[in-house]
This record gives C-alpha cells, sequence and structure tokens, in this order.
C-alpha cells in the first residue's frame, strides 16, 4: 500500500503492473480492496491503481463531521490523477465509485484516455426517466441509524440485501463481510453527501469514449441507471456480464477482466 497527498488527506492506493495507468474507483463501504478479484487479470495489461477514498479503508474514520461529500470525492480524485504518469489515464468506476468517475469525466476531460462505468450509483433527474425505479439512497437513512446505534451487521444486512435480494449478506463470505465492516461508519457521512441526480446535459456533456458494464440479474436502479445514461453518452458502449448482479467483477472477474481489457485497447 502506498500514499498521495491530495488536497491535505493521504489517499492509500494500491499498484499492481506495468503498462498504461489504470485508475480504479470502489463504491459505497468499499476500499481499494474491492478490486482484488480483478487486480490480477488486468494488470497484465494496465499499470492498476485501485484507491480508497477519503474515510474508507486503511483509516478508521467515526463518522463524525461533514468532510464525507461527494464533491470532496471528485476534488480528490481528481487531484489525484493529475500526480498520475502518463496521462490521459483510464479511469474505472463501481456503483458511487463510477458516480465519482463520471463526475471526474464532466470537470476535467483533458486527464482521462477511456472511461469504464460499472452500474453506476445515484439517481435519474427527469429529463432522463419520468418514473424512475426507488432509489437505494431512500434506504441510507435508515442503514445509518443501524450503524450509529451499533448494529453495525443488521444495517449492512440491510444495504447487501437491498441490492442483491434476501440473504445475500448471509451468502458473503467471512473476508467480504470484513471489508464492509470497516467502512460501515462511511455510510453515516453518505447520508449528507450531497449527490447530485444525473441528468440528459450531463449524459450529452461527456466526451471521453465510455464502457457501461452491468450485471445481467442486476435489479432496480441500478440496473436502469447505465440503460438511461448510455444512449445520451456520445459514442458509448454497453457490456452486460450474464448471470451477475451488482457487483459482477466479484461474480465473473474473468469475464468483467476480458470486456474491460477489449475496451481499453480499441
Amino acid at each position: 500500500m502506498q500514499t498521495l497527498r491530495v488536497n491535505g488527506y493521504d489517499m492509500a492506493y494500491l499498484e499492481v503492473g506495468t503498462g498504461h495507468p489504470l485508475v480504479c474507483v470502489h463504491g459505497t463501504l468499499g476500499d481499494f480492496r474491492t478490486w482484488f478479484p480483478v487486480i490480477g487479470p488486468l494488470s497484465k495489461t494496465h499499470r492498476v491503481i485501485a484507491v480508497s477514498l477519503r474515510h474508507f479503508f486503511p483509516e478508521h474514520w467515526d463518522g463524525a463531521g461533514d468532510g464525507y461529500r461527494m464533491a470532496q470525492h471528485v476534488a480528490d480524485m481528481i487531484a489525484f490523477i493529475e500526480q498520475i504518469y502518463p496521462r490521459p489515464i483510464d479511469l474505472m468506476g463501481h456503483s458511487r465509485g463510477a458516480h465519482v468517475a463520471f463526475r471526474v469525466a464532466q470537470q476535467r476531460p483533458e486527464l482521462l484516455r477511456r472511461l469504464v462505468l460499472a452500474e453506476p450509483g445515484g439517481n435519474l433527474d427527469a429529463s432522463l426517466v419520468s418514473a424512475p425505479s426507488p432509489s437505494i439512497a431512500a434506504g441510507t437513512t435508515a442503514i445509518a441509524d443501524l450503524i450509529k446505534a451499533g448494529n453495525i451487521d443488521g444495517g449492512l444486512r440491510r444495504f447487501v440485501d437491498s441490492i442483491d435480494g434476501d440473504g445475500a449478506w448471509a451468502r458473503l463470505p467471512a473476508a467480504a463481510k470484513q471489508q464492509l465492516r470497516d467502512n460501515a461508519n462511511t455510510m453515516i457521512g453518505q447520508v449528507h453527501e450531497g449527490r447530485k441526480p444525473y441528468s440528459k446535459a450531463d449524459a450529452e456533456s461527456i466526451r471521453t469514449p465510455t464502457l457501461f458494464i452491468g450485471g445481467g440479474d442486476t435489479k432496480g436502479n441500478l440496473a436502469e441507471n447505465h440503460r438511461a445514461l448510455a444512449p445520451h453518452v456520445a459514442g458509448s458502449r454497453t457490456a452486460m456480464i450474464a448471470n451477475a448482479h451488482h457487483w459482477m467483477f466479484d461474480q465473473a472477474p474473468q469475464e468483467y477482466s476480458a470486456v474491460v481489457t477489449g475496451f481499453l485497447a480499441g
């Protein structure tokens, strides 16, 4: 593990492989370990740089204060990428991390060569869909309240089951559960993170060659978002990972890696 100083914060990251830089941004309750299932395959062709955003493991944040903001994480990623060479880099994000990556592409497109968005999280505004599916963000406060009350596993169970169905938390291996526990307090910050919904104009502003990736069995707004955004991102491509859910790179790492490396090489 290494760190880079960005905006007064030591951002932790893991770097594996050689080649063109591929910076990877985890989602809610994740950290640089999120990408372990695909670091091996991806590092055969790229210098894979998996980051941990501000307040995530290895930091053990207590959830206090107002430093957990979407805008802060976007600014941190921009400052991080500005220290990576050669540029422009390839950027990949999953879920909330794909939202971060999307906003980086909006604000600083000159930093990016290609963009990979795996089921970007967030809400869609009325310019993209008239009747959006219920957002998992609607349950964030309830999950955060459970965590603040000390019922860590209860909150995490509610989060995981809301995405991958009843019993999904119980089926997770011990290491995956511990990673989520290590980042549980970030859910407290996420309640007031100030994440803006996607708009049609936002999607049309993306000029970086973009690949959207979805899990074939993902339900709800996480399945809806990339389908709504992709038609408005000029020249974008979409790939679906069959028989996989939201954490598709963990459930089908070889298939996921092949899709990503094929797009980055194109």
